[in-house]
């Protein structure tokens, strides 16, 4: 599945509330959240106005792995 070319890290800040991240802090140009499921991980996300391909793929990478989900189908299905 392609990844959207028009998301940006507010949006998928939000998106990622599903898993329980929450932002807990803001520096900069930069959300960082965190969760505290399957123990506590940390995620740094930019806050341009539309994340790069690359950017994103990296994001949700780190994202499912850490909760052992499928990236293909879950991640995807929730930027849909």
């Amino acid at each position: 599945m392609k990844l959207p070319r028009n998301i940006d890290g507010t949006a998928l800040a939000r998106r990622l509330r599903v898993y329980g991240y929450d932002v807990t802090r803001q520096s900069g140009d930069h959300l960082r959240l965190t969760t505290k499921r399957n123990g506590e991980h940390h995620l740094t996300i930019p806050r341009h106005s539309v994340l790069k391909p690359g950017t994103l793929a990296g994001i949700l990478k780190e994202v499912a792995s850490r909760l052992g989900i499928a990236e293909e189908a879950e991640l995807h299905e929730l930027l849909g």
